[in-house]
């Protein structure tokens, strides 16, 4: 029978999380976070010691990466060789480290994520700058803990001359809790500290004067500063980084977009694939042909676009569906005396250079302690040096090594360490040169004990000498920022993925909308039969007609007085002969609401405003910036009385003069000026007074460059020139402007239209035509017209717009 010892109850609750926390730290602080001095987690350090000890300095030949994996594992870290050799190989490639630690000799894998050779066939040794990280370890400037097995010891900390943490960054996902620093540029970080030593109450914001953000190692473009501002300021922030492009004009009139940086730890060949896949599967349109041209020189991604794709709009949708634009989350997470903590930029200058000042001061105290150890002996030896003969005379004496210490030590007052330096001094030392070497030496040494006091005795001083070393590697091992930073934020409207150009709307009887291209139309001469533009319903047929811009807003006017608000590519595109999208699936309107005017805006200022006419004749003139809201059930655009209607709506700088039409024929031109500015929801003032039966049916602003178009219901029309439209008072029955009659109808719209401009009119069962207005009869006011548009028997002219020939061109 045997005894299993002494049994204690656990409570399993507590035991589980005794044991989880334990685990925790253990991943905390001894695996996945750096630490804030050196910026390097257990493995690195690991590595960079070991290689120390193997001599493997930049002078000297590369070894194997697996006589060093070999030496970290046996000695300092006994986990997997895969991970220890993946820490290495992160460390040597310049694409992913932004100053590599270790010069790799051999395949260390690629941007294109293929995996480097076997740690048989590389090879490595340190990289220039890591001297830097190890520069003084002998000279008890660090502490040293025992390793794993007790056999020998390691660094708990490298003296880490240059500020690694943000230098080079680092990421590490620890248990509850990550770490994602990006690498910065060397010189800007320098500076950074040296403005610490000037000035230790120097604000974040002047410190970011200076470390102006991320300097990745595969450059890249940082949209916008904000990000950077606050991951500074509070330790978190997130960065949008794009790749670096060009424009390319090739033959045949395309263009290529260029690649030739891409954001930090992008995949290029799965970037590529990505691409690849967005244009088979029709997400992104207009690229042609797809290579990679990266070569020894750089980076080359061409992305051949199609003859008449927007190159801007591709980069834009690339940039959107694509790693082209990348984020990357900033949390400066590192051990702080072995505690992980969120520090700010000011906190990690901070606490780095508290490790320089610990650094530099137990150097300083080592070398003092040589120097005077060194000086104790030359003053040994000047003292044998005055009275040779004499110490001659009690070695040859002494019977043995001891008797002849013990008799200096006695007869000179030396201490055993001085004694032992005389007896082990060579001949050669007697000679005069040799005396003179040693005075000189010990003056020397008697000013480095005085520099070496200073030091120690005055922090200023002591920070100076921090200052000078960190300012040598600075111009040593510094070189220019990769990563651009710009003002641009790179949050994407809608429209920067969408081609600028113009567009056809077209609003049925029955509320159904659609936009085409305005070259969907060929232009035909006056008289032609037009062609379909919209298959409409059984009673059905187009009321409103407009063209603008994919990037404009356009504003939706309701018979109502109400306005609503899209963008332009909000509309939904169609064929020619479809009906179209019903406008309630993308307006707020109700069942009996009708569009009755559209106005595109680029945006809302107050320099214009808008100009408004019901049914009634009433008038209303409001700042346009009124009218700057995006709530998709709609705002009031003016009140109307009973049995009123708002009929159209313009745009204008408020000083000028328009022209309205009625049904009958009348026209009242009248200053903008009799129209004082109202808020958005008045009725508005008396703008024509109106004959039994008539009612108004359009609104113009007065341009004497042009003439006014007026269109009648049976396909008539004629332009008359504005002159022959007198000013008149606001109010009045104005004067006539088109002889209506049985042969011609009653009067659907007028447009102001100048000779190069196009004019598109439509009918009521869907058929266009587009003329030019040059080829449209001049008449007086009190004309007919002549025949615009052949109309089938019971067909009828709805709406009329015109296409500006300027806007065409500019837009081209």
């Amino acid at each position: 029978m045997f005894s299993i010892g002494k049994v204690l109850p656990v409570k399993l609750e507590e035991e589980m999380k005794s044991s989880y926390l334990d685990y925790a730290m253990s991943v905390i602080v001894g695996r996945a976070l750096p630490d804030v001095r050196d910026g390097l987690k257990p493995v690195h350090r690991r590595i960079l010691y070991a290689m120390h000890i193997l001599g493997m300095t930049p002078d000297k030949p590369h070894r194997k990466s697996a006589h060093i994996v070999g030496e970290v594992l046996g000695k300092f870290h006994p986990h997997g060789d895969v991970a220890v050799y993946d820490a290495m190989v992160r460390m040597a490639q310049d694409f992913s480290t932004r100053y590599p630690l270790i010069d790799g000799h051999g395949n260390f894998g690629s941007v294109d994520g293929d995996s480097a050779a076997a740690m048989r066939y590389t090879e490595a040794r340190m990289a220039k700058i890591t001297v830097e990280m190890l520069r003084d370890i002998d000279k008890e400037t660090v502490d040293f803990m025992p390793n794993y097995d007790n056999s020998t010891k390691e660094p708990v900390v490298l003296p880490s001359r240059i500020p690694n943490l943000l230098v080079n960054g680092s990421s590490g996902i620890a248990v509850g809790m990550a770490t994602n620093i990006p690498p910065h540029n060397l010189r800007e970080v320098i500076d950074g500290v040296v403005k610490m030593i000037d000035d230790p109450e120097v604000e974040i914001g002047e410190l970011m004067k200076i470390i102006k953000g991320p300097d990745f190692p595969t450059g890249g473009k940082i949209m916008g500063r904000q990000g950077i501002r606050q991951a500074y300021t509070t330790g978190r922030g997130t960065i949008k980084v794009r790749a670096v492009t060009t424009f390319e004009k090739l033959s045949g009139g395309k263009t290529a977009i260029i690649v030739t940086e891409l954001p930090y730890q992008v995949n290029k060949a799965k970037l590529i694939e990505k691409i690849a896949e967005l244009v088979r599967d029709k997400k992104i349109d207009g690229i042609a042909d797809l290579r990679d041209e990266s070569d020894r020189k750089g980076m080359r991604i061409v992305i051949e676009l199609k003859r008449d794709a927007n190159p801007q709009v591709v980069l834009n949708q690339l940039f959107k569906h694509t790693q082209l634009q990348d984020t990357f989350g900033i949390i400066m997470l590192a051990l702080v005396d072995n505690q992980p903590r969120i520090l700010n930029l000011k906190e990690i200058l901070f606490y780095y250079l508290e490790h320089q000042k610990d650094v530099v001061t137990r150097r300083t105290r080592y070398d003092l302690n040589k120097a005077e150890e060194r000086a104790h002996i030359l003053e040994g030896l000047k003292i044998a040096l005055a009275n040779l003969d004499e110490v001659i005379k009690i070695i040859r004496g002494s019977k043995d090594v001891d008797t002849a210490r013990e008799g200096l030590m006695s007869r000179f007052g030396l201490t055993e360490k001085q004694a032992q330096a005389i007896l082990d001094m060579r001949l050669q030392r007697l000679t005069a040169l040799e005396r003179e070497k040693i005075d000189e030496e010990y003056r020397e040494l008697i000013k480095k004990i005085e520099y070496f006091n200073s030091i120690l005795a005055d922090e200023r001083v002591l920070l100076g000498v921090i200052r000078q070393e960190l300012l040598e590697i600075k111009e040593k091992y510094g070189d220019a920022r990769r990563t651009q930073i710009t003002n641009e934020e790179s949050i994407f409207d809608e429209e920067d993925l969408i081609a600028e150009e113009d567009m056809v709307i077209t609003i049925t009887h029955q509320g159904y909308i659609k936009r085409l291209p305005v070259d969907t139309y060929k232009n035909q001469r006056r008289g032609g039969r037009g062609v379909t533009a919209m298959a409409t319903k059984e009673e059905d047929f187009v009321r409103h007609l407009f063209v603008t811009s994919t990037h404009n807003y356009l504003l939706f006017f309701t018979n109502k007085g109400k306005v609503y608000r899209l963008k332009v590519h909000e509309i939904p595109e169609a064929g020619r002969q479809a009906k179209g999208t019903p406008i309630v699936n993308l307006l707020y309107v109700d069942q009996d609401e009708r569009i009755t005017a559209i106005i595109p805006v680029k945006e809302f200022t107050d320099d214009h405003y808008l100009f408004m006419v019901t049914k009634n004749g009433i008038v209303k003139k409001t700042v346009l910036s009124e009218y700057d809201s995006s709530r998709r059930d709609g705002i009031i655009a003016l009140s109307l009385e009973e049995g009123d209607k708002l009929i159209d709506v313009k745009l204008s700088t408020g000083q000028e003069e328009v022209i309205i039409g009625t049904k009958k024929g009348m026209a009242i031109r009248f200053s903008e000026t009799d129209v004082r500015p109202m808020g958005r929801t008045a009725r508005g003032v008396k703008g024509i007074t109106l004959s039994p039966g008539d009612e108004v049916i359009g609104l113009e602003v007065v341009d004497e460059q042009a003439e006014l178009l007026t269109v009648t219901s049976k396909g008539f029309g004629k332009k008359t020139p504005f002159s022959e439209y007198r000013v008149q008072g606001r109010g009045g029955k104005g004067i006539i402007n088109m002889k209506v009659t049985q042969k011609n109808g009653e009067v659907v719209g007028i447009v102001a239209v100048r000779p190069e401009d196009e004019v598109m009119a439509i009918s009521g069962e869907g058929i266009m035509i587009r003329v030019k207005a040059a080829e449209i009869s001049t008449q007086g006011r009190a004309t007919q017209g002549v025949t615009l548009m052949k109309l089938n028997k019971d067909d009828q002219l709805t709406a009329v717009a015109k296409i500006a020939a300027q806007e065409d061109e500019e837009n081209d």
